[in-house]
């Protein structure tokens, strides 16, 4: 079966990862960093986290949505039992790796900094959403699967008809604001490892396929409502940012959440839908970039928070020397080393003898 390549949902999983990278830098300048194991700046840019707290709704749903897009596309050319092999491949091996080998190391830069007693253990650190995604693919794939071969009739016909109308995206907000109720979370934000988090990405990843599965309308409404969405979203912001202290409602986070998301998925297919070489080697390096960049950015910190700098500028240069090690990790060494590879979530990479050598081997 031929699949359509989405080249605006790879895109907006780039620049999704991107902005991940500089939200978690930001957290370094905020003054309550350490609560949540990140390394301080004492000096502290308050500004910085006010587009922060507007990011902060719908990147990690974003994520979601889009990762159970990712998952409609595979199961179009792959049975139930080949798509859980190339999911345990893709996601559980990189996880498991990442939890003994990666997480342990920006844990440790952190000890070293505050001169506390080094210690090796095994966590997960911000690969929790790895561990999410996983299980959704092991509890969701028979239902999905049940979809695929219903694809002519009439739920997916109804979800077509739903998506045709600006309202009907609009509507998904009323399950996530049932979660809300339900889990009462503390701080609608707190997703790592955290209940609230755990069934907000059940709910996100189920309608990230849903919205695909439901055709071309989907995509054809956000993009032609996604001013409509992004001022929606705009003017919940404002109500956040200026009554209730970016703390609202989840009733009303939630709304704005997926204004931002529908927004967001409207520019990216009416601008971004088309292949590129850049797209090509960026949404390659996404993934191992996500899985490597804490140890990049906290070893960026303690080199760069000790200068006698402005903190917008020690901002700046830990951002550039997160990215650039990054890319040379990524460049240098995970992409071009075989076995390091899947551990990475990229495939197998065998070297090819042309079809010359092959046959004068057997000649000799």
């Amino acid at each position: 079966m031929k699949t359509e390549r989405r080249h605006d949902i790879d895109w907006l999983r780039v620049i999704a990862i991107g902005l991940l990278l500089i939200y978690h830098i930001a957290i370094i300048f905020q003054p309550w960093a350490m609560f949540i194991g990140f390394i301080r700046s004492e000096e502290s840019i308050d500004n910085l986290w006010k587009p922060m707290t507007m990011l902060n709704v719908w990147r990690i749903p974003f994520l979601f949505y889009v990762s159970g897009m990712g998952l409609y596309f595979s199961m179009k050319k792959r049975n139930l039992w080949q798509l859980l092999f190339e999911r345990t491949k893709r996601i559980l091996l990189p996880l498991i790796f990442g939890i003994v080998a990666i997480a342990p190391l920006h844990i440790i830069i952190f000890q070293k900094y505050y001169n506390l007693p080094l210690s090796y253990y095994p966590h997960a650190g911000h690969l929790w959403f790895l561990g999410n995604i996983f299980i959704y693919v092991l509890l969701l794939s028979p239902l999905f699967l049940y979809f695929m071969k219903k694809q002519e009739g009439k739920f997916r016909k109804g979800l077509s008809t739903f998506m045709s109308n600006p309202l009907g995206p609009l509507a998904i907000s009323i399950v996530f604001v049932l979660e809300v109720i339900i889990v009462k979370p503390q701080i609608f934000t707190m997703y790592a490892e955290t209940l609230h988090g755990f069934f907000l990405g059940l709910l996100a990843f189920f309608l990230g396929f849903i919205v695909v599965y439901s055709g071309k309308k989907f995509w054809q409404t956000v993009s032609k409502w996604k001013w409509l969405y992004i001022g929606l979203a705009t003017v919940l912001f404002i109500l956040r940012l200026l009554v209730f202290e970016t703390n609202s409602p989840g009733y009303l986070i939630v709304i704005e959440s997926n204004c931002w998301i529908f927004g967001v998925f409207g520019f990216g297919y009416r601008y971004l839908n088309k292949p590129s070489a850049a797209l090509s080697y960026l949404s390659q390096a996404a993934y191992p970039v996500y899985i490597i960049h804490m140890f990049a950015l906290y070893a960026g910190a303690i080199v760069i928070l000790p200068l006698k700098i402005s903190p917008i500028m020690k901002f700046v240069l830990i951002t550039t020397f997160t990215f650039t090690v990054c890319y040379i990790i990524y460049d240098l060494i995970i992409k071009r080393i075989g076995f390091l590879r899947p551990l990475f979530g990229l495939k197998w990479k065998f070297n090819k003898v042309a079809p010359r050598q092959i046959s004068i081997q057997k000649t000799k």
